[in-house]
């Protein structure tokens, strides 16, 4: 199975490659740009092509993450900076040969609710009407910490299909935003596989981004706990992760790390675990 982590691009693209590949990584994240801003990168496209040729060597699959500030419900200046962020981060993406670039769904504070709904299609389309390349938008479930939106199947599903270009839209879910957000409660995934599946939402899930809760379900609250160790459990990733239908996607650790504990560590736990008997 493709387990990895989220990996730092300080010495570059194809060093971030080279650092996964080392802790026995098959898949990995990275942020294509500083993540705290959307100021846009004149990259080394040189670098992102050596990154591309050395993860098709070594047989590795990565996604990239937009900035924090990027947020498909915003409106007016902030959107149109967004929008060139978005575009910016894509055409890294690219050159890196990753499958697509995860973006939350989005967050909306105003009293009209489907406005914010409104927006993120909006943002989308003026997204995908500029691009043509083969990287995707990949569009990731919410905890409902800061707005109660995109935390069900239904909102992403919807969402996609009313976008001018749904073809360029996939799917990344967050095992921690789902269970907080009460959507997975580490007991019902058989009944949440069936409505997915029924939505047409496994058609286009790309990536898993892999994260325990350090809260119940139902909380709201987006900490992230080391596999095993939170509210889902040994038990709930079990199950999960034996699931056929998610073979040959990209797993994505986003827990804590330390000298104590690393991502090789739990990588190589989640492969025992993969390994056990149903």
């Amino acid at each position: 199975m493709y387990f990895g982590s989220h990996v730092s691009i300080r010495k570059g693209y194809l060093g971030a490659a080279v650092a996964a590949k080392t802790i026995g990584a098959k898949a990995f994240q990275y942020f294509p740009k500083n993540p705290r801003g959307l100021t846009i990168k004149k990259f080394d496209r040189t670098d992102a092509e050596r990154c591309a040729a050395f993860t098709k060597v070594h047989g590795l699959i990565t996604i990239a993450h937009t900035s924090y500030p990027v947020n498909l419900a915003a409106e007016g200046d902030k959107q149109k900076k967004i929008i060139q962020s978005i575009l910016n981060d894509l055409e890294i993406v690219e050159a890196c040969q990753s499958i697509g670039l995860v973006v939350h769904f989005g967050v909306y504070k105003g009293k009209d609710l489907l406005q914010g709904y409104k927006n993120i299609i909006s943002s989308l389309n003026m997204v995908l009407n500029q691009w043509n390349g083969k990287a995707l938008i990949l569009l990731e479930n919410q905890a409902g910490q800061s707005a109660k939106m995109g935390m069900t199947l239904e909102e992403l599903v919807y969402i996609r299909n009313l976008a001018d270009s749904p073809e360029k839209i996939g799917f990344c879910l967050d095992t921690c935003h789902a269970f907080a957000s009460g959507l997975w409660n580490g007991e019902n995934w058989d009944a949440l596989l069936e409505k997915g599946k029924h939505l047409g939402y496994f058609d286009h899930l790309k990536a898993i981004h892999l994260n325990d809760s350090m809260f119940p379900t139902g909380s709201y609250r987006d900490r992230h706990a080391n596999i095993g160790k939170g509210y889902v459990g040994e038990k709930g990733f079990k199950q999960f992760l034996n699931t056929n239908l998610l073979n040959n996607l990209p797993f994505i650790l986003e827990t804590p790390e330390s000298s104590q504990y690393t991502h090789q560590q739990e990588i190589d736990y989640l492969k025992k675990l993969v390994s056990k008997d149903k």
